[in-house]
């Protein structure tokens, strides 16, 4: 069974059908279940990030991953049939490790996706759905992601999606220490971003969670307050910047609520950073004169601005990633050979255990050692070579060269074999 990957991201769909084929982290355990469960389908990883959602599998072909993710597709209520990519065998192995390695993301380099595979493939371990080709395609995935970071200046050459945010608000407020700022969420963006935006020393940060005490212990970290997400209506107007990343299936801040806070803001500017796939935030809040809003494709347009110093770096790991697509195929190779291996020695071993019960008998009998040794050598030649030397001599002379070669490499002479 070969490998295939199937899915959508970035390059492939805009962001309102990506944020309709998401999976949420507690949905992926039964998603992959229902995966694995699909005719021909025998291992499965689910990758579902913003940028991306993938199906990495082994299976007889791509129709039944495909059918899975078209009809996700259809219950969230958008057609991705044309918009799905694949690829299979040695393109998907390469894929594999151009996405971990951060050569596919929309920021090139960045460093947030190698810790979201290992977290997919974790808990496709956990839900059964990790065989033994995938488990070890992403063993040597993230070796290769550790290899282009150790051997290549692509991740020191990075500027994520937070720093831009970063210098986007400075270039709307100035000076950011007279700001008010809210985090939405406890999530891995919303985090970094915490990191660039607490260091501007903002006059109040407050963290808004659905879980209070989750958000008390993310807030403690920063030396924030921390405050519940149902209270975000009465106090969405307090704050100038909003850095939002939930993992909510509907958005958390509408219209409606945004234009009651310009209200009550008396029209002072709101800077609004979503995160999230899907959307935390409407889209129709863009069209608000006085909000400034920026999605993850907004800034992954940004970042990509500067992302000419990182190309060089990129060619570099393109070509790591091209040495060890070659390694892990031949490590496939070598896998295929197993069955045939198997039971080459269960058919010697029927040959020795033979002979070997014959020898036995004549032992028993009181015949001559030395002859007994010599038949029992004899006899395991003359075994082995009955079938090769009966199709020598009834192959055709197309097939005789082939057959020539074989034995050539099968039975070397007697002073190449190995001690």
């Amino acid at each position: 069974m070969p490998l295939h990957v199937l899915g959508i991201n970035h390059h492939s769909a805009p962001l309102e059908i990506r944020e309709k084929l998401a999976f949420s982290p507690e949905s992926q355990a039964e998603a992959l279940a229902d995966l694995a469960a699909q005719p021909g389908v025998a291992e499965a990883v689910l990758v579902s990030t913003c940028n991306r959602t993938e199906v990495y599998c082994r299976a007889d072909d791509a129709a039944a991953a495909r059918a899975w993710l078209v009809k996700a597709g259809e219950r969230a209520g958008v057609s991705v049939d044309s918009v799905l990519y694949a690829h299979v065998g040695q393109d998907a192995i390469r894929h594999a490790f151009r996405v971990a390695a951060g050569l596919d993301s929309m920021v090139l380099g960045e460093p947030q996706i190698l810790g979201q595979v290992k977290a997919s493939v974790r808990t496709a371990e956990a839900a059964g759905t990790l065989g033994p080709q995938l488990g070890r395609l992403f063993q040597q995935t993230f070796a290769v992601a550790k290899q282009v970071r150790t051997e290549t200046s692509l991740g020191a050459h990075s500027i994520s999606m937070a720093s831009a945010a970063l210098k986007l608000a400075q270039n709307l407020f100035g000076d950011l220490s007279r700001t008010r700022m809210l985090l939405i969420g406890v999530g891995e963006m919303v985090e970094l971003a915490a990191t660039y935006f607490v260091a501007q020393r903002p006059a109040s940060l407050v963290v808004a969670n659905r879980t209070l005490s989750r958000g008390e212990e993310f807030a403690e970290r920063f030396g924030a307050n921390a405050m519940r997400l149902a209270d975000l209506p009465a106090r969405i107007a307090e704050f100038d910047v909003v850095i939002t990343g939930t993992a909510s299936s509907l958005p958390i801040l509408g219209l409606g609520l945004i234009e009651r806070a310009l209200k009550a803001r008396r029209r002072r500017p709101m800077f609004i950073v979503d995160f999230a796939v899907p959307r935390d935030v409407e889209p129709e809040v863009s069209q608000l004169e006085d909000v400034f809003l920026y999605t993850i494709d907004d800034l992954g347009k940004i970042v990509e601005e500067g992302a000419e110093t990182r190309r060089a770096a990129a060619a570099e790991a393109e070509g790591i990633v091209a040495r060890e697509v070659e390694v892990f195929r031949a490590w496939q190779e070598s896998r295929a050979a197993v069955p045939a291996i198997v039971e080459l020695r269960r058919r010697a071993d029927q040959y020795r255990e033979a002979e070997l019960a014959r020898a036995k008998q004549r032992l028993a009998r009181g015949d001559d050692p030395a002859q007994v040794l010599e038949s029992l050598a004899k006899g395991l030649a003359n075994k082995f070579l009955h079938h090769p030397s009966q199709a020598l001599s009834r192959a055709p002379e197309s097939e005789r060269e082939s057959l020539m070669r074989a034995i050539e490499t099968l039975y070397p002479q007697a002073d190449e074999t190995p001690e």
